[in-house]
């Protein structure tokens, strides 16, 4: 069965059957009403009238039976609470954009030791190995994951993904440098893209994580972040003090170029070679939000208030019709006469 998308087809549906019952129920009290004046003497007594508080009780099962229709129609149509396939965090969806730098510089070893395979680490998987830390420790169901890969130029590899293994996938030595054409590492060119990217995200919604060993960084041209970044990480891989020999030069983690860069950027830099992104700069991305389900917000519980008010209108109105209804009750009246 094809349910249909209750902000449109269902909500219809149920906006038309509750105002059929609506005129079938103003119908039928209206024949009722014919039908009790007839009998007037016979029900009420002598005088022929009920209580004026009656008076209500067609408007009040009109408007009982209403209710219930469309509540009960509403809520056939709406997901189950355990069905959170559809439902987002409270305030949308966080995005984490990762600046990830695929020079060849990255795959020299001085990443720190891998005691699991006995070797040195490279900066790349040195950097991967962070990154999956810091998946560990965020609100990962949370989040849409982006990685923007650069070098001479810079290019997104995936966007909002929430497939962690799709990410470990283009960390795991995927030779993305085979991507650009050779030439000087450009940094800003990340940063370009990854502007570019998170330009039409909601505000505050962002974190711009920048993982790379460093580059000459020059001192205009950066570009103005948008309202939806609202944190930069600069992580920087590879050894500060002890370089190593690439490319007729020696290559190593350009320390004071990347704490520039986070300075310009407003963000924070960490020297990740020999420790882990702090836990206390994840703040933001570990919280865990509320999951909201944006198409019923409000709508199950309108339906269940109308279901419930409705059923205990058409329960009890029965009952105070019978004993408070008339002021004469003929069962009463003979005890009293036997008195």
């Amino acid at each position: 069965m094809n349910i249909p998308d209750i902000t449109t087809d269902a909500a219809a549906l149920a906006l038309w059957v509750a105002l059929g019952t609506g005129v079938f129920a103003v119908l039928a009290e209206g024949w009722h009403s014919r039908r009790t004046r007839r009998v007037a003497r016979l029900a009420f007594g002598p005088l022929g009238q009920a209580r004026v508080w009656t008076r209500l009780a067609p408007a009040l099962r009109v408007l009982a039976l209403t209710a219930m229709a469309w509540g009960l129609v509403t809520l056939f149509f709406i997901r189950p609470r355990v069905a959170s396939y559809d439902k987002i965090p409270e305030g949308g969806y966080r995005h984490l954009i990762i600046a990830w730098d695929v020079s060849p510089s990255m795959q020299l070893d001085d990443g720190g030791f891998d005691s699991a395979k006995q070797k040195k680490r490279t900066r790349a998987q040195r950097g991967a190995k962070v990154l999956l830390s810091l998946f560990e420790r965020i609100a990962l169901d949370q989040m849409r994951i982006s990685i923007v890969a650069f070098f001479t130029g810079a290019k997104p590899v995936v966007v909002d993904t929430h497939d962690l293994n799709v990410v470990k996938n283009i960390l795991d030595d995927l030779p993305l440098d085979m991507a650009f054409d050779p030439g000087k590492t450009s940094l800003i060119d990340g940063i370009e893209e990854s502007v570019r990217l998170a330009k039409g995200w909601e505000p505050g919604s962002t974190t711009l994580l920048v993982v790379s060993d460093g580059d000459t960084v020059p001192d205009t041209g950066l570009p103005k972040l948008p309202p939806s970044i609202n944190k930069v990480l600069v992580a920087g891989v590879g050894d500060p003090r002890r370089g190593v020999f690439i490319d007729g030069h020696m290559s190593r983690q350009n320390a004071r170029v990347l704490r520039q860069l986070a300075k310009r950027l407003g963000g924070e830099y960490v020297d990740v070679n020999d420790v882990q992104i702090p836990t206390a700069q994840l703040a933001e991305l570990a919280g865990v939000r509320n999951l909201v389900d944006p198409g019923e917000k409000g709508r199950r519980e309108l339906a269940l208030g109308c279901v419930a008010t409705g059923a205990g209108l058409l329960s009890l109105l029965p009952v105070g019709l019978a004993f408070f209804g008339s002021p004469w009750q003929s069962g009463r009246s003979r005890r009293a006469k036997k008195a």
